[in-house]
């Protein structure tokens, strides 16, 4: 049989490739002799970089020192593939893992556009931008600001757009986009505003309270209008705290974060020949389903064999002929759950395993 292996990564505990290999491996020790492929995969957030390493052995990571969302410097990297084509990602520049907590108003993306920066300086003739995992609600205002928008200074300990709703905000200093434009990998559709938008949403998980929300909104509200000709509505405008509507300002366009790293890494060509396909994510939840890695290669899958591999399940898992929760492998084998999140590794080469075991009853 032919398996295409193809999970995101299980943020906070493993890359997608090392899941991938984990994966891989188990199925290998109960089917040795199947032909196993593996395709890392990501939806713009964190793990984008790797994915598109994985899948570009002849690609090269440049490091690069950025302000990180707090301030501070950030020893980061990007990418520059052999088409000349550079990928940037915002989780590893402006993330909220590099807070050591939550920092609402303070927290800006001024070192995910030194990076952009740092590859157009570096003579990338496209770029492609992952924006999962962002630590603030800046609206985009810190990365333009670092690809020349005036935008001003922050107050100290305040939000960076607090500054720019006085400013003149003059866009013909922004840089030019690189010649193959700027592909925005986002697996949000959220608009900027209101209650689907970036403050009441995402908000909250960037430690914006509850009696803040209004404040944040009010902020995001005041920027967009300095830019008429730029639809806050326009689906993933909200995407990373309002930065998909700052790259919009910019010029950028917007695409489907995992379809997008699909396409690039070569999933589609891959499932054609594949009688199994296995994803994963670390917690397959509500908003799974929503063009999160999983849906998306179950639906690239298009009627093959689709097993699942999380760390956690917390929804239903009826779309997939089979599933293995890493909580529940753990629980089994040691007694302990939370060694799922200690070792995933550990766990996910046995639960690859348990699917490779499971595929003469399913086919």
């Amino acid at each position: 049989m032919h398996v295409v292996i193809a999970p995101d990564s299980f943020k906070g505990t493993a890359t997608a490739a090392a899941v991938a290999t984990a994966i891989a491996t188990g199925w290998a020790d109960e089917r040795p002799d199947d032909l196993v492929t593996v395709v890392p995969m990501a939806d713009g957030g964190e793990g984008t970089l790797d994915a598109f390493a994985t899948a570009f052995p002849d690609a090269r990571r440049v490091p690069v020192t950025v302000t990180g969302p707090a301030g501070d410097p950030v020893d980061s990297w990007w990418l520059s593939l052999p088409d000349g084509r550079a990928v940037v990602e915002l989780a590893a520049t402006s993330g909220l893992p590099l807070l050591s907590s939550p920092e609402p108003d303070r927290a800006q993306t001024t070192g995910f556009g030194q990076a952009i920066a740092a590859a157009l300086d570096a003579g990338a003739t496209g770029l492609v931008l992952g924006i999962g995992g962002s630590a603030s609600t800046d609206g985009g205002a810190g990365l333009l600001a670092a690809l020349g928008l005036p935008v001003g200074a922050a107050p100290d300990g305040g939000s960076l757009l607090d500054a720019a709703s006085a400013d003149d905000l003059d866009r013909t200093r922004l840089r030019p986009l690189p010649p193959r434009g700027v592909t925005v990998l986002t697996d949000v559709t959220s608009p900027l505003l209101g209650p689907s938008g970036a403050a009441a949403v995402f908000g909250p998980q960037k430690g914006v309270t509850a009696d803040r929300v209004a404040v944040h909104e009010d902020r995001l509200t005041r920027w967009a209008a300095r830019f008429p000709d730029v639809d806050p509505t326009t689906p993933g405008a909200g995407a990373a705290g309002g930065a998909g509507f700052g790259l919009l300002v910019w010029g950028a366009t917007l695409a489907g974060g995992a379809d997008g790293v699909a396409d690039v890494v070569g999933l589609p060509a891959a499932i054609t020949t594949a009688d199994v396909v296995v994803t994963g994510e670390g917690c397959y939840d509500g908003q799974s389903a929503a063009g999160k890695v999983p849906s998306v290669v179950r639906r690239l899958a298009a009627g093959r064999p689709t097993m699942l591999v999380a760390g956690a399940v917390d929804a239903p898992v009826d779309d997939f002929v089979a599933a293995a929760s890493l909580t529940v492998i753990a629980t089994q084998t040691t007694g302990e759950p939370d060694d799922a999140m200690a070792d995933p590794l550990r766990f996910a080469r046995i639960a690859g395993r348990r699917l490779a075991a499971r595929v003469e009853h399913i086919r």
